[in-house]
């Protein structure tokens, strides 16, 4: 009630209608009136006759089937199962019984248990003792004498060895260790040292003692000697051969050269002025 109420509340107000649909609702009805109520009429009619032939004929007819049916099927099977099928079934379950479970259920339990027992005391147990026996005499007493003689002291051997061995290993690395870095020390010492302090003091000086007045001035001496002896060969060349004679002004063939020679804007003097001026 509250949630009707409450949409009741949030529904908003139907608008005002026309006076075309108040005009037109009323002829509307009345066409729908006349349309609709012979259809629910027929449509009636034929529910109410359904029902009456549903009721007094069908549903009659449908029991008086069932009851010829019953009468025809499902009796004759009721009584061949009752009197027939079943007191069949009994005598062959006790016929089986008696023929088949009684004898088994005797010889199991006067002939094979027994025997089965008898093979089990004196035939299965004996024979697995004595294998058993075998096993633990000729496999596993051997197995246990090796490894109780022999593998377990060579196994603790080993392990003394290689215990010892890695120890050892691992005394000698370290003092490999002192005695590489005393060795480095006396050779940084006797050599390193020495070389460095000769090299400071010594080598250094003199190296640029030699950088700055001998192999410098010398190579001032080298680049004038080669100067000299270059423009002496230029100067034999154009005695004996004459001067180099010099490149032809190449002119193109275009109206307008390309390059430097372009007309610009700027330019007062056109391509073909500049070729005429190169030509003569």
């Amino acid at each position: 009630m509250d949630l009707e109420k409450r949409e009741g509340r949030q529904r908003p107000e139907p608008a005002p209608e026309g006076c075309l649909a108040a005009a037109i609702r009323l002829p509307l009805r009345v066409v729908m009136v006349v349309l609709v109520v012979p259809v629910r009429l027929v449509w009636d009619a034929l529910v109410a006759v359904g029902r009456f032939v549903g009721r007094w004929l069908l549903l009659p007819l449908a029991r008086a089937v069932g009851w010829v049916l019953y009468g025809l099927l499902v009796w004759p099977c009721l009584m061949l199962w009752r009197y027939v099928l079943a007191p069949v079934g009994r005598g062959l379950r006790w016929l089986g019984r008696v023929l088949l479970v009684v004898p088994a259920v005797w010889l199991y339990i006067h002939v094979l248990a027994p025997v089965g027992r008898a093979l089990r005391d004196y035939v299965l147990a004996p024979l697995g003792s004595g294998l058993a026996w075998l096993v633990r005499v000729l496999v596993v007493v051997p197995l246990l004498a090796v490894w109780r003689c022999v593998l377990v002291p060579v196994g603790r051997v080993l392990g003394v060895v290689l215990r010892e061995i890695w120890d050892a290993l691992c005394v000698a690395w370290r003092i490999a260790g002192y005695v590489s870095r005393a060795v480095g020390r006396v050779l940084r010492w006797l050599i390193v040292d020495p070389l460095r302090w000769v090299y400071r003091t010594v080598l250094t000086p003199v190296g640029h003692v030699v950088r700055d007045y001998v192999l410098r001035p010398v190579g001032r001496v080298a680049a004038s000697v080669r100067a000299a002896a270059r423009q002496a060969r230029a100067d034999v060349r154009r005695v004996l051969f004459g001067p180099a004679p010099r490149p032809e002004p190449q002119v193109s063939d275009q109206r307008e050269p390309g390059g430097p020679q372009g007309r610009s804007l700027d330019s007062s003097t056109t391509a073909p002025t500049k070729t005429a001026f190169i030509k003569d």
